[in-house]
């Protein structure tokens, strides 16, 4: 009789591979959480893609996805930071609506008649005033919470109240349009973009600050004795980021302008109408281009500044932090003012996205900013958070509702959806850290 029993791989073999792709995540220093992150945002993408029948993974609706996940994005960075102090915000969907509305009500009511509609410095006026209006909101609820001892759930909680009802004030619930021209480009759009070579210069500009980045992470090592990754890891990790950034821009590149403004286009630049049409590539929409910003300066306030340290410090552990000599109330009052500000920044992309301020926007932002921190990896129990983690979590939030959107599901539905993502996010966390004990 023939043997058909199978063959199984011998238990050293089996160790043999685990200790290999061990060895690789080491060597390579990835981080596994935000790697999982990756992998489920593919799973997402594909599942979408075939049950909307390849309407999903399309360059027009990836482009737009980005943009309508950028104020959330820059929201979340700043939630990392108060949700590592253990801390909460549930105000900043009603300070966005309410800065939204004073420079909304800036552009269209007070300073035209001052300097004039469409003046150089309406923009500037605008978002400066808005941002320094965000941030006072901010330092003002940091300063209850850390002088007086209010806890951050009540406060916030507070404020979302608070600055709801005074969105609606501002102009007695009317709508105010349109904004200033120049301001609409943070928004996104046609004209809200930089088009597909700018687009190739900031891809290439990019991969030459990730080699930067590793040749100064190993020198720096060097310097301090540390141990250097292997020399095959930093060039995995080189072509991995450039083969991430300049696909990002070729799907950027891929979504053309559509055929009504390309026609516009061409008559504004004398150019002939051909007769297939001209292709013109959008590029990277600017209000992307401010979120990555906004990421990567707040990637060096949490990782290379005295303010980040401290806010960690105090997350992993505020009595010990307090005995330390770090001064918790000032950080707290510092974090949150800083938290106003990206509000300010957010609703400038959501206003000019929009063209207009309503005393609703930004209503339930607040939930979805906590939930894209948290699905990042950012932990409710303090002391752990990335920022480019809550930015992937942003983008997973934007993905599921833009697919629920594809596939019709009703608004309720979508809702459910989100909340049971959240819960799962959470408890997938408390397992993670309790594996890590």
């Amino acid at each position: 009789m023939a043997d058909h029993s199978l063959a199984t791989p011998a238990p050293g073999a089996r160790a043999s591979n685990v200790s290999a792709l061990k060895r690789f995540f080491q060597a390579t220093e990835i981080d596994t959480r935000l790697l999982g992150m990756v992998i489920a945002l593919a799973i997402i993408w594909i599942g979408f893609d075939f049950l909307s029948g390849g309407l999903f993974l399309t360059p027009r609706n990836l482009w737009n996805l980005s943009v309508q996940a950028a104020s959330v994005s820059v929201m979340a960075t700043g939630m990392v930071l108060v949700i590592v102090t253990r801390n909460i915000d549930l105000s900043v969907g009603s300070i966005l609506g309410f800065v939204g509305m004073i420079m909304g009500v800036l552009q269209a009511r007070i300073l035209p008649p001052i300097i004039g509609f469409e003046h150089p410095l309406m923009w500037i006026i605008a978002l400066g005033a808005g941002i320094a209006v965000g941030t006072a909101i901010g330092a003002f609820h940091g300063a209850i919470i850390a002088f007086l001892g209010v806890p951050a759930f009540i406060v916030t909680l507070g404020g979302l109240l608070v600055w709801r009802g005074a969105a609606w004030m501002v102009t007695s619930g009317a709508t105010v349009a349109p904004m200033d021209t120049t301001y609409r480009l943070m928004g996104g759009g046609a004209d809200g973009s930089i088009g597909s070579s700018a687009s190739w210069i900031v891809g290439l500009v990019a991969c030459l600050l990730v080699v930067a980045s590793i040749l100064n992470t190993r020198k720096q090592r060097r310097r301090f004795g540390f141990p250097l990754r292997p020399v095959w890891a930093e060039y995995f990790l080189v072509a991995a980021g450039c083969v991430a950034i300049l696909s990002a821009v070729w799907v950027a590149n891929s979504y053309y302008m559509p055929v009504n403004l390309a026609k516009k286009y061409a008559a504004a630049n004398g150019i002939d109408w051909p007769e297939g049409g001209l292709q013109i590539g959008l590029g990277i929409a600017i209000p992307v281009l401010i979120a990555i910003g906004i990421a990567m300066v707040m990637a060096f306030i949490t990782n290379r500044t005295r303010f980040g340290r401290y806010v960690f410090a105090i997350g992993g552990n505020p009595e010990a932090a307090e005995l330390a000599g770090i001064k918790v109330k000032w950080v707290t009052v510092r974090m949150f003012a800083l938290m106003g500000a990206l509000c300010a920044v957010a609703a400038a992309i959501s206003t000019a996205r929009l063209n207009a301020a309503t005393n609703a926007q930004g209503t339930l932002d607040e939930l979805y900013t906590i939930a894209a921190a948290v699905i990042g990896g950012t932990s409710l129990a303090g002391g752990v958070g990335t920022i480019a983690g809550a930015m992937l979590g942003a983008v997973v939030m934007q993905s599921l509702n833009s697919g629920m959107v594809l596939l019709g599901l009703d608004t309720p539905l979508q809702s459910i959806v989100i909340g049971i993502v959240l819960v799962i996010a959470v408890w997938l966390d408390t397992v993670y850290r309790a594996r890590a004990k």
